[in-house]
């Protein structure tokens, strides 16, 4: 039967295939020329012959009703895991005649779990109409389609026509970000070498004698570095930028996407990553994002968008991160565990044991074991427990 559905698609998206009235009218169109050839009457030759060529004409009207539709898509706005995805297409009829009973279906991948389809009553000439849908996107991800289709049986019904037109799409779904109210895991980071690298006073309600500048405020930023009497001079939020000692340090958020990892444990490591990266961003730290196939990177869409695109197994494992960083290790190999530097952290999924292990080494830093069956939050929020060496 899957090649009778794949022959009837083919035919549908060539020339057209008959509805089920034109299929009707295809078999009394046979009938009446049968009976005509038997009782050789006039009658019924003409009969078979009107139903003919009303079949022929049914059969190239929704092709023509097809044309001169031109079809665009608008850019797809980013969305983290768990958020609506919007999607957005604007049908122009070009021509100067409405164009009538019409069926739009955009063909997204199985991934986002939607076969989204648009019943379009008329579409007067020279004019367009914007035709915008949801679907959920669970998953992070980079997803791409091209294909859209118009399909239409007008104006008799016979036969219906279909005709794929390529419309490229790309919608990036962005791991989930986990809101960090404390992260003391990259507050301490470096500190094993007896370096901070970063000093802050964030816990003081007063920042007298620390403040460097005013900038424009920043979505995040803490409502108590607001300068109100600024902000009312200028009419905008404006905030202190607070004096920050640093050694010259960047921190690193190294995640290795060279090995295998389990399905569940790879998913909440990227949570995580994107999570310790906006955390150090909203608290104007010096973070940088590593993988083995994307090398360094900066910027938070960036990181996000890498973090979308990334995948297990990807990239050489012969590449280590760089070794003037403070880093963040997150892996599932425990013997990858041991390429960091002493001073840095390393997140290790997978069994306990495992991760007790890999501390053991002398060239090992600081192992952290990570439960991908509890809460990821609260990991990240409460204080490194390290498992002992």
């Amino acid at each position: 039967m899957k090649w009778m559905q794949r022959w009837a698609m083919s035919l549908e998206q060539r020339w057209g295939i008959p509805s089920y009235s034109g299929w009707i009218l295809v078999g009394l169109s046979i009938f009446f020329f049968g009976a005509a050839t038997n009782t050789m009457a006039g009658w019924l030759y003409v009969i078979s012959g009107i139903t003919a060529g009303l079949l022929i004409v049914a059969a190239t009207l929704p092709n023509r009703a097809l044309k001169g539709i031109q079809v665009t898509r608008r850019a797809i706005a980013p969305v983290m895991a768990g958020e609506p995805l919007t999607v957005t297409i604007v049908l122009t009829n070009t021509t100067p005649r409405g164009k009538e009973l019409l069926l739009v279906g955009d063909e997204v991948p199985e991934a986002l779990d939607l076969c989204p389809v648009k019943a379009i009553e008329g579409l007067p000439p020279h004019e367009s109409m914007t035709w915008s849908y949801q679907c959920l996107a669970n998953h992070r991800g980079i997803y791409r389609w091209s294909r859209l289709y118009l399909r239409t049986a007008a104006p008799l019904g016979l036969f219906w026509c279909r005709r794929d037109r390529s419309v490229p799409a790309r919608a990036v779904v962005y791991p989930q970000v986990l809101e960090l109210s404390q992260c003391p895991l990259l507050d301490e980071v470096g500190q094993d070498s007896n370096i901070q690298v970063f000093h802050r006073h964030r816990a003081q309600p007063s920042t007298e004698g620390l403040t460097r500048a005013l900038r424009p405020y920043r979505w995040g930023d803490p409502t108590r570095l607001i300068h109100w009497r600024t902000s009312a001079r200028y009419g905008e939020l404006r905030v202190r930028e607070l004096e920050v000692l640093s050694s010259g340090e960047t921190i690193l958020i190294a995640l290795d996407t060279a090995t295998a990892w389990t399905s569940a444990a790879f998913e909440q490591a990227a949570i995580a990553a994107a999570s310790l990266f906006t955390y150090a961003v909203r608290h104007e730290m010096n973070v940088t994002l590593w993988t083995p196939e994307f090398g360094l990177v900066r910027g938070v869409v960036d990181v996000l968008e890498t973090l979308a695109a990334v995948q297990p197994q990807q990239g050489d494992v012969q590449k280590q991160p760089p070794a003037d960083f403070s880093i963040v290790w997150l892996t599932q190999s425990a013997t990858r565990s041991e390429i960091v530097p002493s001073q840095s952290h390393t997140l290790l999924w997978g069994d306990r044991s495992i991760a007790t292990r890999a501390s053991n080494s002398e060239s090992a830093g600081l192992i952290l074991a990570m439960d991908e069956t509890q809460d990821l939050r609260s990991q990240l929020s409460d204080s490194p427990s390290p498992v002992l060496r």
